[in-house]
């Protein structure tokens, strides 16, 4: 039985029904025989019996006057007031002679014999007054019917007084039967209500432990909401720091192996070599971990995604064939690599992200396979066919049941003994696997011990058409577009306008430059202009409203190409672009090979630089300076104009950290956004990866409307700029500082 406090209000509820349904049936019973007593009543006293024996003792006593007098009077002669005393005195016979008052007067044992005496008294007397006489009426006669009606007199008289007396019983008993009735409705009815008040308060009862409930529950909800948005919170806290110490340690691992690169290029010993070497192994595996842990918490906190774009998968497969192949022949395994004829020759995929789950899958076979082979095995799925299958297969070791069963989970090794061989942080086959469901397929794995295994890699890859570059040779890089372009840049940074001049100058336009918004509005009205870049952060007027202002202008100059160039890449700043009427958006740095594409499609042909398979620049954000920008400024530009940009950069914002901190300390913090975002566009522009970093940051912060403090994230700003200042120029890239200039 359930004994908690709800189970006992259910009885307790059950009970109290229970009650009120049978106080209700009682009820009706004492009303159904309350009912019937008083019809019984009615129907006993609507008969008055008693009346009616009198009536005929009346009649009889009249009838025997009347006799009396006729025989007195007129003896032998039938008077119509003797027949009327007659046919009064039969009709009272009639309403006491009948069966209802036979059964009232059964009790009395005189009514049957009376009854008789005067049925025969009325058949003697209807030969004289019936309504066919039979004998004429005659002195004889009267005094025989007058003597007969003499002995009528005292049983009549005692009749109707035993029907008085019976019939005034029998209504005294009923009417104390209906009192005792109504006595016991009354008490049913009180006895009603009380239920009824104990169910009401029970019900009430109820009511209000169910809304204490609710109460509670909600409370719980609360709680939990508030305990899962902590929870996220702290993943994303932790995921953020993840990412921050892995820059953090990134970082000096760069230069780390960058040394020991120039180190293997000097005279060295045999010994030394190999130390080298070693040190250069460990640093490369520690570095793989970082790697790692930074793709574990891009996972957590959703920002690692999928960039899908048309790849020739046949040369993806090579590639990776051609990097494993000789990780493969150092353990004197044998690599094989196949392609069946009908796995589509161009799918959309992420290369990238592709590419990283082969090779953490060949690398983990190669590891885990002493001797034999690895096979990578490309197919068509037989269950989908716009899904590719891709098969690593070894001969390794293999593993058992309860391995596999926990293979993908973080940190797990596949050899887990204290003298395990094998090295490695357990986070690749998981971060392989989150990375195939992100691009909507998955990883499965069956393996036998001793034997070897065999991981299968399903994607959903639809075959393409090639592309229209795909055959096509290899171009200049200096190629221009098919005419020379008149360009509006709208960009209120005098750095970046700088070196957006340079480039569009080496690509063969024209360049016209506004600092505001306001400004390139007032250009367009005056000039035509075959494409406008518009910067969506500026003074006086931003991006976004500048847009609306052209778009507002009447054509052709209303439907100008507008194109947002900006340092802010965010989501919703995209929407508000696309809803101010822009074309599209490029994510600044705005390297020239993208700005070549760009302005080749708005110039009325293909770029030929789309021929061009160019790498992108890798993500390094552990790096102060991201290597491939500046890279591309040298190629694109030259050292030189790559030298005055970044003096350039530094001279106009010698001021800047005092202004921030100006206007941080009046509290100003839409003033210090303004400055930060300025720059980090400009930072951006030159690759100066950990001034945008910080510049971000501080942002933030100036945007968070809870107060974030500033100081300590200016502190940090301060130190980057002298950080990335000082290696610019250890790395020849910035003239030396004149003694005393500093950047703050």
């Amino acid at each position: 039985m359930d004994r908690s406090p709800d189970g006992l209000r259910r009885i307790w509820i059950g009970l109290i029904g229970l009650a009120l349904a049978f106080a209700l049936l009682v009820t009706a019973y004492v009303q159904w025989r309350q009912y019937e007593l008083l019809d019984g009543t009615t129907q006993f006293q609507s008969d008055a019996l008693g009346w009616s024996f009198f009536q005929l003792e009346t009649e009889h006593l009249r009838l025997r006057n009347e006799l009396q007098r006729a025989l007195n009077d007129k003896p032998g002669v039938n008077t119509p007031e003797l027949q009327l005393r007659y046919d009064v005195f039969v009709s009272r016979v009639g309403l006491v002679d009948h069966e209802r008052a036979a059964h009232v007067m059964d009790a009395q044992g005189v009514y049957a014999p009376t009854m008789a005496r005067v049925r025969g008294f009325v058949r003697r007397a209807d030969r004289y007054l019936g309504e066919t006489p039979q004998t004429p009426l005659n002195a004889a006669g009267l005094r025989e019917l007058l003597a007969e009606l003499d002995t009528l007199s005292v049983p009549l008289h005692d009749l109707s007084l035993g029907a008085s007396h019976l019939l005034y019983e029998q209504v005294t008993q009923r009417n104390d039967a209906v009192r005792l009735q109504s006595k016991r409705g009354i008490a049913l009815t009180v006895f009603q209500c009380v239920l009824l008040l104990v169910f009401a308060f029970v019900v009430l009862r109820q009511f209000r432990a169910l809304v204490q409930r609710r109460d509670r529950l909600e409370t719980l909800a609360e709680r939990l909401s508030a305990a899962r948005l902590e929870a996220e919170s702290a993943s994303r806290a932790k995921s953020v720091f993840l990412a921050n110490m892995s820059h953090e340690i990134r970082t000096p691992f760069h230069g780390m192996l960058g040394m020991m690169s120039l180190l293997q290029e000097t005279s060295l010993s045999a010994q030394q070599s190999g130390y080298v070497h070693t040190a250069k192994e460990s640093a490369n595996h520690l570095l793989a971990i970082l790697n790692d842990i930074l793709d574990i918490s891009k996972l957590e906190s959703g920002n690692l995604q999928v960039v899908p774009e048309p790849v020739a998968l046949a040369r993806l497969v090579r590639e990776v064939d051609a990097l494993m192949r000789v990780q493969a022949q150092g353990k004197g395994l044998a690599l094989h690599v196949s392609m069946d004829t009908d796995v589509p020759r161009w799918v959309h995929a992420d290369a990238t992200r592709l590419k990283q789950i082969l090779f953490n899958l060949l690398s983990n076979a190669v590891k885990f396979t002493p001797a034999g082979h690895v096979h990578l095995k490309v197919e068509a799925s037989l269950k989908a066919p716009d899904k590719v299958l891709f098969s690593v297969i070894d001969t390794g070791i293999g593993m058992d049941a309860a391995t596999q069963a926990r293979v993908f989970q973080r940190f797990v090794q596949g050899d887990e003994t204290a003298s395990r061989r094998h090295g490695g942080a357990g986070l690749g086959l998981e971060i392989s696997r989150s990375l195939a469901r992100l691009m909507g397929g998955d990883i499965t794995l069956h393996s036998v011990p001793g034997e070897g295994s065999t991981f299968r890699l399903e994607l959903p890859l639809a075959g393409l058409a090639a592309p229209a570059h795909a055959g096509a040779g290899t171009v200049p890089a200096d190629l221009a577009a098919a005419r020379r372009l008149k360009v509006l840049v709208a960009e209120d940074h005098p750095v970046n306008r700088a070196y957006l001049e340079a480039v569009l100058d080496k690509l063969g336009h024209t360049a016209v430059f506004a600092e505001n918004g306001e400004e390139a509005v007032r250009a367009v009205q005056e000039q035509d202009f075959d494409i406008v870049l518009m910067d969506l952060h500026m003074p006086v007027m931003d991006g976004f409203a500048a847009a609306r202002a052209i778009r507002a202008l009447p054509l052709p100059r209303g439907a100008m190409p507008i194109v947002a160039l900006t340092a802010d890449a965010f989501q919703d700043s995209q929407e508000l672009a696309c809803q101010a009427g822009m074309d599209e958006m490029m994510t600044k740095p705005a390297h020239l090979p993208q700005l070549r594409d760009l302005l080749a499609r708005y110039g009325g042909r293909a770029s030929g630089a789309a021929a061009v398979e160019h790498a992108a620049p890798g993500e390094s954000g552990g790096d102060i300076v991201d290597r491939a920008t500046v890279e591309q400024f040298h190629a694109s530009l030259s050292p030189h104009k790559y030298a005055l940009l970044l003096t350039s950069f530094f001279e106009a914002h010698a001021g800047t950290m005092g202004m921030l901190r100006d206007a941080a300390a009046a509290g100003d913090r839409h003033a210090v956004r303004d400055q930060v975002h300025a720059l980090k566009g400009a930072a951006l522009s030159l690759g100066l990866r950990a001034v945008v970093e910080h510049s971000e940051l501080l942002r933030r912060a100036s945007a968070d409307a809870n107060g974030t403090a500033l100081g300590p994230l200016l502190d940090t700003l301060e130190r980057q700029l002298l950080i990335t200042r000082d290696l610019c120029q250890s790395l020849g890239w910035l003239p030396a500082v004149a003694p005393g200039r500093t950047v703050g």
